[in-house]
């Protein structure tokens, strides 16, 4: 019998990674229980609303949720669906559900994450009718691959693969259909952050090698360099949790510039202070009666050390570039 590895320092690291995902999908529970905006299938990957999570993060991750979401369909209204989407790292996400819901579909939904993320979404996903059954009916066939670790259905593939093995992760792409004439969708929330600056520059010059119509959102943190972003570092630090791609995260223009120094035409960047700002303001009113925020310049810090970053490359002329808030 082979002799067990032994557990490094990068296995602790990426469970403290994987355990992100859990947070990031009872933040959204809880906050869409309080009515911020509305998922009704994140029910059936956290069943309970667990612990109240303080208002300025709810409007966190309201504004996360509804600036990645505008630029999505932004996206995918443009591509008049004639695309594909790719969610990297995509954890518990729901995005397929719902774009199912609003007839937004994409020719094809891919998401990747760790193949122990990828298990536990599949065993919600056969287990639960209410998210099965969404998927059986975009299924033309009796051939839908379902195994521990993928899924394959004609319009939604679930594939477990490390973000950080390129080549890996391009053939299990290519095996599941990916189709590289068709313009592309590629999305990222914080997952670029947890990979060396060399590795997620491999990763987007892939995509920009690999897609001649695209686009790329990633949302994570910015401004790093400050008293407040330290003190994020710290925080995860405490939970094993190590921000090795930091160093792309000090500015929106360091931001700009993996994309720019990968061979990506087009970048822009916001905060999310103002991606806030530039939200629909009405519905922005309607959730800031949902609670009192008694800290508003507590608000405003978050806000400002995360950005949406989002490049394009546009070999169809499709107007992609004038994508924006």
């Amino acid at each position: 019998m082979a002799a067990r590895q032994p557990f490094t320092d990068t296995d602790t690291a990426d469970e403290a990674v994987r355990a992100t995902c859990d947070d990031a999908t009872t933040c959204k529970r809880f906050a869409t229980s309080k009515g911020y905006w509305k998922d009704p299938y994140i029910q059936y990957f956290v069943r309970s609303v667990g612990d109240r999570k303080a208002p300025e993060i709810n409007r966190g991750y309201y504004a996360r949720v509804q600036g990645v979401n505008h630029l999505l369909d932004a996206f995918l209204r443009k591509t008049q669906c004639d695309s594909q989407v790719i969610n990297l790292g995509a954890g518990l996400d729901t995005t397929f559900w719902r774009l199912k819901d609003e007839n937004l579909m994409p020719r094809k939904f891919f998401e990747v994450d760790f193949p122990t993320v990828v298990a536990r979404k599949i065993h919600n996903i056969k287990t639960k009718p209410p998210l099965s059954k969404p998927i059986i009916e975009t299924h033309s066939t009796d051939s839908l691959l379902l195994d521990a670790h993928s899924l394959e259905s004609d319009r939604y593939c679930i594939i477990g693969a490390d973000l950080r093995d390129i080549s890996s992760l391009d053939e299990k792409l290519k095996k599941f259909q990916l189709n590289p004439e068709l313009p592309t969708l590629l999305l990222s929330e914080c997952v670029l952050v947890y990979m060396t600056p060399s590795q997620s520059s491999n990763l987007v010059h892939w995509a920009a090698e690999t897609f001649h119509t695209a686009m790329f959102i990633n949302y994570e943190q910015v401004n790093m360099s400050d008293r407040f972003g330290q003190v994020m570092i710290e925080n995860l630090q405490r939970r094993q949790c190590t921000l090795a791609g930091v160093q792309a995260c000090q500015t929106l223009d360091s931001q700009k510039d993996r994309f720019l120094k990968t061979g990506w035409e087009h970048v822009d960047a916001l905060d999310m202070m103002t991606v806030y700002s530039m939200l629909p303001q009405d519905d922005v009113a309607r959730i800031e009666h949902l609670e009192f925020l008694d800290e508003k310049e507590l608000l405003q810090q978050l806000l400002q050390h995360y950005n949406i970053c989002w490049a394009t490359k546009d070999k169809l002329n499709l107007g992609l570039s004038q994508l924006a808030f």
